[in-house]
């Protein structure tokens, strides 16, 4: 996925949108302000494919920019925390691959309006934490303004809840979560893979060690496997795992183990 990225930046990087996380805040803000005085004009600009169909082609971008329903308080938290995952996101990885990663998104979710109906941008923006909290785990941020957490358990939090809501909801629903993660698999699914398999490396290795400890003569009571002679007499006695031993450790003396 990496080479593929840097093939596709090194032709079409000088197309990437600089900052659009800043714009697709400040979209928020706006829409935020507007929806005060007519609560009405957020219904126009979820993505229901039937609008489009019928001429409200709009709709295929104004949901980017639906707020997050909450007191204005908490908006403007949420829109400070989008803004700074998004910014975050774009410093490590660049403005062209972080718009790949959004853009992604917004594809899937549209996709997902085909099938199961009206969206928004609410599980879109989930995938930009995710993504967070799989590059940063150990940052720690003040959840309440007063308990420091690192991101990492955040992130578990959110993909739990992810998977509960995808459990208890409606179709719809699930296909939105679904459409979400279509971007975090693309960028991190080699990333989790790598890290399984690593995992079951070390375990064989561990298991392999325990074997070898267990099963490997203990020193002053070893016993050539070949001539008989002993360590307790004197014996230079070495252990031996090759190929020729079968891989099982075998006590050999220093003779049989230079000549077996």
């Amino acid at each position: 996925m990496e080479r593929l990225l840097a093939r596709l930046e090194r032709r079409l990087g000088r197309y990437a949108v600089p900052n659009l996380i800043a714009y697709i805040v400040g979209g928020m803000g706006v829409i935020w302000l507007l929806s005060v005085s007519r609560p009405e004009v957020l219904q126009r600009l979820v993505l229901d494919m039937d609008a489009v169909r019928h001429g409200q082609v709009w709709r295929l971008l104004t949901f980017l920019f639906i707020p997050p329903p909450s007191s204005a308080w908490w908006i403007l938290i949420n829109l400070y925390f989008t803004w700074w995952v998004g910014s975050s996101l774009e410093a490590h990885w660049g403005a062209f691959k972080f718009d790949v990663y959004y853009v992604l998104g917004v594809l899937a979710t549209v996709v997902a309006a085909v099938v199961a109906g009206p969206m928004t941008n609410f599980w879109l923006d989930a995938s930009l934490f995710l993504a967070f909290a799989t590059l940063f785990p150990d940052v720690s941020i003040l959840l309440f303004f007063i308990l420091p957490v690192r991101v990492k358990w955040l992130g578990i939090v959110a993909a739990a809840f992810m998977g509960y809501a995808a459990v208890t909801s409606g179709w719809d629903e699930r296909a939105a979560i679904a459409a979400s993660l279509v971007n975090y698999l693309v960028f991190f699914g080699e990333h989790w893979a790598a890290l399984a398999k690593g995992r079951r490396v070390e375990r064989r290795q561990r298991a392999r060690r325990a074997e070898f400890r267990s099963t490997a003569p203990v020193f002053g009571r070893r016993v050539c496997a070949i001539c008989g002679a002993r360590e307790a007499d004197g014996a230079d006695i070495r252990v031996c795992s090759c190929e020729k031993c079968g891989g099982a450790p075998r006590a050999l003396c220093l003779e049989h183990a230079r000549s077996h």
